[in-house]
């Protein structure tokens, strides 16, 4: 009688990482007490958690060239407390606008924060022999021709034309420097909206538009950018995540199954970077989303996957032991391969992006560990001990998960018939894609950085023009 034998067991290319999610099933109670403790933790590291609105921090290296940047920085301070305000208009020039111009540069010097302004009105006369220079433009603005000889002789002033005034009179500029001081204590929204509020005041009886930029705009632009975006990637994220759950699932244990891990994994992310003293800027802003798509990966992956068992007839325990042992060594996979491509940025001359592959690779295993552990647990709590019941009720509701199974069995015989023409296709898109990634050109531009439907950038590319 021929024995039969056992069959050989094969190394798991996973190291056997995946069996964390076992735990869950053994000990909930535990793993539970656990999540929730560091859920806590992370929530604690959020309220930690600052904008970082710098300007310099964007182009920071290790190479000589900032470092000389920083040092020159420290002995010439530069303008990142100047704020521009940027008037137009085709009547920019006329009697009652250049009053009201002048009535907002006296007002200004009341704002809090105030060290000195720049304006048309700061423009001196040729100096002559034994007389002070005087000012441009008079105390008592004249009228009728006199007034129009005052136009002509400002538009032909050096220090005016092409600098504080567009050669064809329809824009200028007021320069303000701010009290670095002063907008420490009292706040750069504070002192900015003073500006804005002042500028307002002074010109809604005009036809003037006003626009504010330059470095301390450019900030709270950013940073009310980055508060934003985190609010909307969060709540977007887990809808768009939910709905589509909900929608293949039909059930609302499955889909909080699914939706829930991405979303505690981002809470654990962020409360991570409060704690390690990272500051939020836009790219630790894309980390949420990125987040939230890896975490919905796993989840997803290992919610099929268990809910397949129980449609086959499983238990729940086994139903969910079987998704950690045969689709959690896939996601050991797709998360060891993300994390090595952000560890890959670490080689990067820039601290923003080495900063960025430090995040991109704790966020990656964070999200695995939660999902792992997470997906078991919510499975053994939220469904029903006999699943039978729970099963039959499914497999009624199952027409959108099977219209998704034929159409992804009909890509895979497509790929199994043609494997040919498929690779073939792939090196051509890599091909033309790569082409065109080697012809963009590098650029380093500081209003690339600003919200682009921001009134900084509009200023700024109309002193660009």
């Amino acid at each position: 009688m021929q024995q039969k034998t056992e069959p050989r067991r094969v190394r798991s290319l996973s190291f056997g990482i995946e069996r964390l999610g076992l735990l869950a099933l053994r000990y909930p109670v535990v793993v539970a007490t656990i999540l929730a403790a560091v859920t806590v933790a992370a929530l604690f590291g959020i309220t930690k958690l600052r904008v970082d609105d710098s300007l310099s921090e964007l182009f920071r290296t290790d190479a000589p060239e900032f470092h000389d940047y920083e040092t020159i920085s420290e002995r010439f301070p530069s303008s990142e407390y100047d704020v521009l305000i940027v008037v137009s208009g085709n009547d920019l020039l006329e009697r009652k606008s250049i009053q009201a111009l002048r009535n907002l540069v006296i007002n200004l010097q009341f704002v809090d924060g105030m060290a000195g302004e720049v304006s048309l009105f700061s423009a001196r006369e040729a100096p002559e022999a034994g007389k002070v220079p005087g000012p441009v433009f008079p105390a008592a603005l004249p009228k009728g021709e006199a007034y129009k000889d005052l136009i002509d002789k400002v538009r032909r002033n050096e220090i005016i034309s092409g600098k504080l005034l567009s050669d064809d009179g329809t824009l200028t500029l007021i320069l303000l420097a701010l009290d670095r001081q002063v907008v420490e204590s009292k706040g750069l929204n504070s002192v900015v909206q003073q500006i804005h509020d002042t500028a307002e005041e002074n010109l809604k009886d005009t036809t003037l538009k006003m626009q504010l930029s330059g470095a301390p705009v450019m900030q709270l632009e950013i940073r009310n950018a980055v508060e934003h975006d985190r609010n909307l990637y969060n709540a977007l994220g887990f809808l768009f995540g939910a709905v589509i759950a909900y929608a293949f699932f039909r059930r609302f244990s499955l889909m909080l199954i699914a939706a829930l891990p991405p979303v505690i994994a981002i809470v654990w992310s962020l409360g991570l970077f409060g704690w390690l003293g990272f500051k939020l800027n836009l790219f630790l802003n894309v980390m949420i989303p990125l987040i939230m798509v890896l975490g919905f990966s796993d989840s997803m992956q290992l919610t099929v996957a268990m809910r397949n068992r129980l449609l086959e007839g499983d238990r729940r325990i086994k139903a969910a032991r079987y998704a950690v042992l045969v689709v959690g060594p896939a996601c050991v996979l797709a998360t060891a391969t993300a994390a090595a491509s952000f560890i890959a940025l670490l080689f990067s001359q820039s601290a923003l992006i080495r900063t960025f592959g430090i995040a991109g690779a704790l966020s990656t295993a964070i999200a695995f560990v939660v999902g792992i552990s997470l997906v078991p647990l919510l499975t053994r709590s939220l469904i029903p001990r006999n699943a039978k019941a729970y099963a039959a009720n499914l497999k009624s509701h199952d027409r959108a998960m099977n219209a998704l199974k034929r159409f992804c069995g009909k890509i895979a015989e497509f790929g199994v018939r043609y494997p040919h023409i498929v690779v073939a296709l792939g090196l051509l898109v890599v091909i033309g894609f790569g082409a065109i990634y080697v012809t963009l050109p590098p650029r380093y531009r500081l209003a690339d950085q600003v919200p682009d439907r921001e009134q900084a950038v509009a200023a700024s590319a109309q002193l660009d023009e």
